[in-house]
């Protein structure tokens, strides 16, 4: 019986199909998937170059539009501005990025506001950087180099202004001075880092009485508050300091409050105690609207005390208190020295106290007389040199 073998059938290759005749049906398979996919990649990719042509073609007239635009202007408006395009008071192009060629004149500034400066956060009540109690000593030399070295950031006259917050008040430091350059020095070296660690915005008034007559404290002090308020109106705190006298805490702040100031509560020539109950001297400080309000301070006590009691008085007459800092705090030290000449204590002092309420409406700011000699700006402060006048040969009335 005869068996018949069947052959089994040749794969014929499709269109595009590689591979010999009668191949396996698996390779023809996978030449179909191949091509389909090489096939839908070239479609992928014609579609993004016509794409791409569009967004070229659509620019392209965009930016022929805005150069019509602008040479269509030219011409509306005549060939003496086309030449001369700066003789146009404004430019207003008809998109905001539109610009002109250059036309080799000097360019108008440009109408559009430019960057503005930041605004400063106000600075803070308690500021970061204090120290707190301080090691004050006078024995090391201070020259006046050094001082200016450490405090770059001080402007001449004295001024400066935190770089990094806006201050709440502008305060002018005024400071009676005769012969006291070597207490000066000390007084910048430890003052200007403690008042920029305070985040201030100051300036150093020496206010220098010229000639060899009796000293006048507290006259010397409404000359430093009329002249600080020449150089700078925006002045509304005043702070009065005795150049001998050092903070040892700089969490005492310089500033104004509601009601006049008392800084130097505590001083080693006291013991660290407040000597009596209405003791204002050596570093205070008052408001504007304060200071006008007690009328300044008295023009007539020439030599030494006195004045700060008078000052006393005429808060509390006009319905004021004086604020003081904790004692912990209000601590200060003195340079030592002899009294200076020509401020001997004032014999008068203790009759012109008692008559403090005739007397301060018309002994005051508004009456002081004074002639100014010379301002010179240095680094660190502004030196006033002053006629302040002589002391009169009479007992004067009050």
């Amino acid at each position: 019986m005869a068996v018949h073998l069947e052959e089994p059938p040749l794969c014929l290759p499709a269109a595009g199909c590689p591979g010999p005749l009668g191949g396996p049906a698996a390779a023809c398979g996978m030449s179909r998937l191949l091509g389909g996919t090489l096939e839908r990649v070239c479609k992928a990719v014609l579609l993004l170059c016509l794409l791409h042509f569009l967004v070229a073609v659509i620019l392209y007239f965009d930016v022929y539009a805005q150069h019509l635009a602008f040479f269509s202007r030219f011409s509306a408006r005549g060939p003496a501005r086309a030449l001369h395009p700066a003789a146009s008071s404004s430019t207003n192009f008809s998109r905001p990025n539109a610009t002109a060629p250059s036309s080799g004149l000097p360019e108008a500034p440009s109408a559009r506001p430019g960057p503005t400066a930041p605004v400063l956060p106000p600075c803070p009540d308690s500021p970061p950087g204090l120290v707190g109690r301080l090691l004050i000593e006078f024995t090391t030399p201070m020259p006046l180099e050094r001082v200016q070295r450490e405090n770059p950031g001080v402007l001449l006259g004295g001024r400066y202004a935190p770089p990094d917050c806006t201050p709440a008040q502008t305060v002018a430091v005024i400071i009676p001075f005769r012969h006291r350059e070597h207490h000066l020095r000390y007084w910048l070296h430890y003052l200007h880092p403690i008042l920029r660690r305070q985040r201030l915005r100051y300036g150093v008034y020496v206010i220098n009485q010229h000639g060899e007559d009796t000293f006048n404290r507290a006259k010397l002090l409404n000359v430093g508050f009329l002249e600080a308020l020449k150089e700078d109106a925006t002045y509304d705190c005043f702070i009065f300091s005795d150049v001998d006298l050092v903070p040892m805490d700089d969490r005492n702040l310089y500033r104004c409050g509601d009601q006049p100031r008392h800084f130097a509560i505590a001083m080693d020539k006291f013991g660290f105690r407040l000597p009596y109950a209405g003791y204002f001297g050596g570093v205070s400080g008052l408001s504007k609207a304060q200071f006008l309000r007690i009328n300044g301070f008295p023009n007539e006590y020439w030599g030494w005390g006195g004045e700060d009691d008078d000052i006393f008085n005429r808060i509390s007459l006009t319905g004021m208190k004086i604020s003081r800092p904790d004692i912990r705090i209000g601590r200060y030290r003195m340079i030592k020295h002899d009294r200076d000449k020509h401020n001997e204590p004032n014999p008068q002092r203790f009759t012109k106290i008692q008559n403090t309420k005739l007397t301060m409406k018309r002994d005051g700011i508004g009456s002081v007389r004074y002639q100014v000699l010379e301002v010179s700006r240095q680094p660190l402060f502004t030196n006033i040199t002053v006629d302040i006048g002589r002391p009169p040969s009479w007992p004067p009335r009050g």
